[in-house]
């Protein structure tokens, strides 16, 4: 990578928070505390719907996947800005940076294009109720995920091979606190409209198609919901959709500001702000908005720790 496009570069310099450097203890403190409650959310998620017989369908079988998907995206960033605000070791080496980008946007692609389907399983469930159980059966659910992961992970490929293939000669802050590729291509010496223009046909086809496929299900899905016969049945049916739209506005919302631009521009500490919202935020809230907004699992978490103060 480093001899055949002439880069000097070897490492580069995150740049964090500058404005709050001086409190990067509390900081520190702070992030740690929402990464545990995170990542340890997350993973009682994963745990209870493998545990639980009543959560072994598609909507919770996809769920669990979302959740293990969070814990490896916020595991992508959240160590190294820990780092940061403790230590203040700001420098991450060449390969590493890139590596860390190309996890952080596959995991991030393969994420929309998975909460895609599980707006299109809340269609099927709620609009085509006496065929959902054929169709969405285990088989073509694995094959439905599998299939987020191959194509999130040669879309993001091509991205990451073309912006390593970049020349990088002169300046290494790169005024984030990751390594993500819209600062990195700014640090290029070389012409990068080409690959800028690669990146916002990637976010376009990733973000606006997910965002598209869900509007589409979810319209389908108001319109039958408002044909349902009783009030009762209509609370019931949009219970079961309410926690996955108040996590889709919250993903969406930042990554469309982020990344849905022709340009990057210079709108750097809103642009990071919006990537802390969705890094540490959005899979702190995720976990709580399931769990106290879907009864099933409210239940299930319920009942398993009766079992485990049983055991003791």
């Amino acid at each position: 990578m480093g001899t055949g496009n002439e880069t000097t570069v070897h490492e580069f310099t995150l740049e964090g928070f500058p404005a709050v450097q001086h409190v990067g203890k509390v900081l520190f403190l702070v992030h740690l505390l929402a990464y545990l409650a995170s990542i340890t959310g997350n993973a009682i998620i994963v745990t209870i719907t493998c545990a639980d017989p009543r959560l072994q369908t598609p909507m919770y079988f996809f769920l669990s996947i979302f959740s293990f998907f969070e814990c490896c995206f916020t595991s992508t960033v959240i160590p190294k800005l820990l780092v940061i605000f403790l230590l203040g070791r700001q420098t991450i080496s060449f390969v590493a940076c890139f590596i860390q980008a190309f996890i952080f946007m596959f995991l991030g692609a393969a994420g929309f294009l998975l909460m895609a389907v599980m707006s299109l399983d809340r269609y099927m469930a709620i609009c085509k109720p006496l065929h959902y159980p054929i169709i969405m059966n285990l088989k073509n659910c694995i094959l439905l995920v599998i299939a987020c992961f191959v194509l999130g992970f040669s879309l993001i490929t091509s991205l990451v091979v073309k912006v390593s293939q970049l020349s990088f000669c002169g300046p290494n802050v790169i005024p984030h606190f990751f390594c993500d590729l819209g600062p990195l291509i700014h640090l290029s010496c070389s012409d990068t409209r080409s690959v800028e223009t690669w990146a916002f046909v990637l976010a376009f086809l990733i973000i606006l198609t997910s965002l598209c496929i869900t509007v589409i299900a979810y319209s389908k899905i108001v319109i039958t919901i408002m044909h349902l016969p009783s009030a009762k049945e209509r609370q019931k049916a949009f219970s079961t959709c309410s926690s996955h739209l108040i996590v889709l506005s919250l993903m969406y919302g930042s990554c469309v500001f982020i990344y849905v631009k022709p340009k990057q521009t210079n709108r750097v500490n809103t642009d990071r702000e919006a990537a802390l919202v969705n890094t540490v935020v959005t899979p702190l809230l995720n976990p709580v908005i399931y769990t106290l907004r879907n009864k099933q699992v409210h239940q299930a978490l319920r009942e398993t720790m009766c079992r485990m103060k049983i055991s003791r």
